[in-house]
């Protein structure tokens, strides 16, 4: 069967790779994507290669009153910027913050890699199983021996109980390559909440703004989807889509409190618009909503999702880098990735909807 994966939100999926402020020029409210080789071929006819491999080597970025020139006549790729307020933020910034992430692609065009889908299913069906007691069997293991990947000794023990790695019977593909004019340059900026007067919170920003190549919302994705019905682990496809939606609406309700606790309204309403879309997945036999890609942090990336529960903070209080966040009483994680849209802190990176035909 085929499935077809469409942004909700904002969504990057990359590899790794990023563009370095002397890979590109910003012009007409866009990144320019500069083709080096063109740009060589050119310069060696004349006396400026010189000059612009010393810019190269020893600048931060290009200097434009010299090489603006090149963002207009010799870019192989144009991305526009989401909104000019963008822009005008990239003007301010300083330059280390100005490394953009893209989009993983090859030389036929951005796709979807099938790892970052599997791996979202995978942590949903994980999400189905794990219980409080779960977190309790790990937590008292930690406290005899240290475990130096709990998360995998945790799924370890779900998956004996079920039968073994469910997981492996199901097979995606990569998606088809798409156009890249599904795609624009995102500001994103880090939030954090602060205490306030009358034991309300108060938002703040961690973080310099940070840029991102990001497919727009209702870009979609297509690839091969199979679950093949062998052995002791095998698993419904229906189950699999349970698992994940059921994730999802204990993920958007974290999202929606904090959301609300942030005082951020649009950010809320956008939640509620996700939470509306969760609903009608909910309806349908083949469709679930999933959290994936960059920017989902810490809560797009773990399979237990309740924050208050007691013992799963004990657990996490044997880590040095969570033990202060949860010893100061304040909601973990208090800092979220938030996208901008229409110069607003509008919705959170990386939904997506998952259908099968």
């Amino acid at each position: 069967m085929i499935y077809r994966l469409t942004a909700l939100t904002p969504t990057l999926v990359g590899d790794g790779r990023k563009l370095a402020p002397i890979d590109y020029m910003v012009w007409k409210e866009q990144v320019n994507i500069l083709d080096q080789n063109r740009i060589f071929r050119l310069l060696a006819k004349g006396q400026r290669l010189e000059g612009y491999l010393t810019q190269l080597r020893t600048a931060d970025k290009l200097d434009f009153a010299a090489w603006g020139g090149f963002a207009q006549n010799y870019a192989e790729r144009r991305i526009p910027f989401e909104h000019p307020t963008a822009t005008a933020q990239w003007n301010q910034s300083r330059t280390e913050h100005l490394h953009i992430p893209t989009f993983h692609s090859s030389h036929q065009g951005p796709f979807l890699p099938a790892t970052a889908l599997k791996g979202a299913l995978r942590t949903a069906v994980a999400s189905s199983r794990w219980t409080a007691e779960t977190i309790s069997d790990v937590e008292t293991r930690m406290a005899q021996q240290p475990i130096r990947k709990p998360g995998e000794a945790a799924e370890a023990s779900v998956n004996s109980k079920a039968g073994g790695d469910s997981m492996s019977t199901v097979s995606l593909s990569d998606s088809e390559a798409i156009d890249y004019s599904a795609f624009k340059v995102y500001l994103t900026r880090l939030s954090t909440l602060l205490n306030g007067a009358s034991s309300k919170y108060q938002l703040a920003w961690k973080s310099n703004p940070a840029f991102a190549e990001m497919a727009t919302p209702g870009t979609s994705f297509t690839g091969d989807f199979r679950v093949l019905q062998r052995g002791r682990s095998r698993i419904s496809l229906s189950t699999i889509f349970n698992a994940a939606n059921q994730q999802a609406k204990n993920f958007l309700q974290v999202q929606a409190d904090y959301a609300e606790a942030a005082g951020l309204e649009l950010l809320l309403a956008n939640v509620r618009k996700l939470q509306e879309s969760l609903s009608g997945a909910q309806s349908r036999s083949s469709a679930c909503l999933l959290c994936l890609g960059w920017g989902g942090g810490y809560l797009g990336k773990v399979a237990f999702q309740d924050v208050n529960s007691e013992i799963y903070r004990n657990l996490l209080r044997r880590f040095p880098y969570y033990d202060k966040a949860i010893r100061s009483g304040m909601p973990f994680p208090k800092t979220r990735r938030i996208v901008y849209q229409e110069g607003q802190p509008a919705t959170f990176p990386g939904w997506v909807l998952l259908t099968t035909d």
